[in-house]
This record gives structure tokens, sequence and C-alpha cells, in this order.
């Protein structure tokens, strides 16, 4: 099967995982030509990321990807960009959490890292596309590209996709988008990877083992414990509660191991970094309707309408609420129409018409 994409060369992000691995698979059979790329991005790659699906970066995967690539008879690069990668990510990852905030490292990687580093080898081996297993799809109305949640909405990936921009979207092509986790199953099997056909999944951050970052900002924060120590608890009014370990080791929405016994269900409700303070709040205090989001990224409206409802993600795991956006200068104020939990600066706040990603920012 052709369909007239014979002379159309791609780049082909693998992962050594099913998702890109079918990827591969269904543009083949579309005719396009492939060449493999996998970014070796960090050395010390956690045990449960190597051992299931997202182990996007360990050793074991790059080489599981170049034998993928093999099997299915195209060329495959892997190229080492772990100074990058630390330089970006981690040091971004790093700052975030010594300022108070919560970042979310997936999103930065994605602008700078895969997209960035893809395209720029996409132009060096001559590729007018690249391609990667991500659930998600690409719309395009009025001379705007804009992204659209994969047709399973369960994997749809596009709240970690929101920095890409016009020329990253004009040049990539998502061959899950309209797929299902079990579909992409099933064709793996279908093609003899059995094996791969029921790897499990991890929700990790790649570079972070077991997912505990904290042990992370130890490791790499140089004399972490000495100079971000232990601190005041404080509840909404300023009253002394007791003792935290400093305030890296905690993140907003946060209740279980805050090391102290109030009668009630305690939340972290703000972090001070300049007084190393963490206030803490009922459920209640907990509740926010406003704030601002920065970095903005527009896709599918060149100017934002004033007052425009959509619907605000901000966090992955969770359907969004209906809120108005009013840009401000550079920045948006969004306004959810009900509380909503846990309004967490540094993290993604996406928006939403439908199925259609308007844009986003980082919760400031």
């Amino acid at each position: 099967m052709n369909n007239g994409n014979n002379n159309k060369k791609v780049l082909m992000a693998m992962s050594g995982g099913i998702d890109s691995t079918v990827a591969a698979m269904l543009l083949q059979e579309q005719g396009y030509e492939l060449v493999g790329v996998t970014y070796r991005t960090f050395d010390n790659i956690s045990r449960g990321c190597m051992e299931k699906e997202k182990g996007c970066c360990s050793v074991d995967s790059l080489f599981e990807a170049k034998r993928m690539a093999q099997d299915l008879g195209f060329e495959h690069h892997i190229l080492d960009i772990r100074q990058d990668f630390k330089d970006t990510v981690i040091t971004n990852f790093i700052d975030e959490y010594l300022h108070g905030r919560t970042p979310n490292p997936c999103v930065i990687c994605n602008s700078t890292i895969k997209w960035g580093k893809l395209i720029q080898t996409a132009d060096e081996l001559g590729c007018q596309y690249i391609a990667t297993g991500h659930y998600a799809r690409i719309g395009h109305e009025e001379g705007q590209y804009f992204l659209r949640k994969g047709a399973d909405i369960s994997k749809d990936q596009t709240y970690f996709l929101w920095t890409l921009t016009q020329e990253n979207l004009a040049r990539t092509i998502f061959p899950l988008g309209e797929l299902t986790k079990p579909e992409v199953r099933k064709i793996a099997f279908d093609h003899g990877y059995e094996k791969l056909s029921k790897k499990g999944e991890s929700q990790e951050i790649c570079f972070i083992p077991d997912n505990d970052y904290r042990a992370f900002l130890a490791e790499h924060v140089e004399n972490f414990h000495g100079k971000y120590g232990p601190g005041d608890f404080v509840d909404t009014n300023g009253k002394h509660l007791g003792s935290h370990k400093g305030f890296p080791n905690y993140t907003i929405g946060q209740r279980k191991g805050l090391g102290i016994a109030l009668g009630q269900p305690m939340f972290v409700v703000a972090i001070h970094p300049d007084t190393n303070t963490v206030v803490l709040g009922t459920k209640d205090e907990l509740q926010g309707k406003t704030f601002y989001a920065k970095n903005i990224n527009l896709m599918k409206y060149k100017t934002l309408p004033e007052g425009l409802e959509v619907t605000a993600k901000i966090r992955y795991r969770n359907e969004g609420k209906l809120a108005s956006l009013f840009p401000e200068g550079e920045r948006i104020r969004v306004v959810f129409h009900e509380s909503i939990d846990s309004i967490t600066p540094g993290q993604s706040a996406v928006f939403y018409e439908n199925e259609d990603v308007v844009g986003g920012g980082i919760i400031e």
C-alpha cells in the first residue's frame, strides 16, 4: 500500500515500547520511508521505568528500540543528549522545587528535548516529518494547527504536549491518535510481538527512582538538608502548628507524610520558600477558583477571545472543570465556575474546547 507517501521520509521516535513500535508499523503500511531515532537522556533510569513500557530512556530500551527498527527494516540512530537533558529538564525540575513549586518535567522535556531535538535531527537526516507514539491527534482550521484529544480518552496525552509550536505540529504525525490501547496491543500481537503486546505501563518520571523526588533532590542538591532544613508549619492565620522537614519536601494538596497530628485532616495549601514556611489548611481552604497562567502557548486561536469558556485541566489525571479565560498582558487569568482542589504553582494548565486544545500555560 503506498497512499502517495512513498517519497515522504519520517523520523520515528523509538522508545523500544509497544506504542512507538506499532506507530512505526502503521506508517510503513501507509508507505512512508522511516528513519528511527532514540535519545539517551539519563544514566540511572528507575527500575520501574526499565521494566515497563514507559522506560523511554533506559539503556535497555535503547537496544530494544534498535532491535525493533532492525526487525521492521529501517535504519536507526542512538543519539546521546544527556548533557542537554541535564541542563534543561533536570535543572528546571530541581529549581522549581527549590522555589516552592511543583514541576512537570514531561512537559519541559517534550518542548525542549523531544521536539526540539527531533526537528533538528529530522532536518539533518532529510526527513519532512517526525512521528511519535503519543495518543493525540492534530487538527487544522483557519491556518492554525492544534492538538486534539486522542480517541482513547483514558490514554490521551495532549496535557503533556501543550507547548508544541505551529512548526512542531505542522511536521508531526501521531499514528496512534485514532486508536485505543487495546487496539494497539492487538496490532502488536497480530504482528507477532506477543511479549511486547503484554508489557505493563509505568507512570513514573523516567529519572526519578521509585518516584521518590525527595531522595533525588537530596542526592543532587549540594548540602540539601543543611540549606533546606526544618521550618514551621502554620495554619492559614499564621498560627504555629509544628515543625516540618524543609519546604521542598512538600507539595500543594499533600495530606500524607506530614508527620503532624491535628485532630482533623489537614492539607498543604501554600508554600513560602522565603520564610521556609508550609501552610496547612482544611479541605475547604485547599479550594480555589482563580489563578494566573504564564508562559502561554496558544494553538487553536492566534489571539484569545476575552472570556472564552473552556474546560481547564490542572493535573493529568483530572477531567478538568469549566473556566473562563481573560488575557492580561502575557498572562491569562483563569476563573473556574466552581471551586477546585489544589491549584498548584509550577504545574501545567491546559485549556480545551471539547476535544480541541486551545492552549496552555504554567500555573503561577
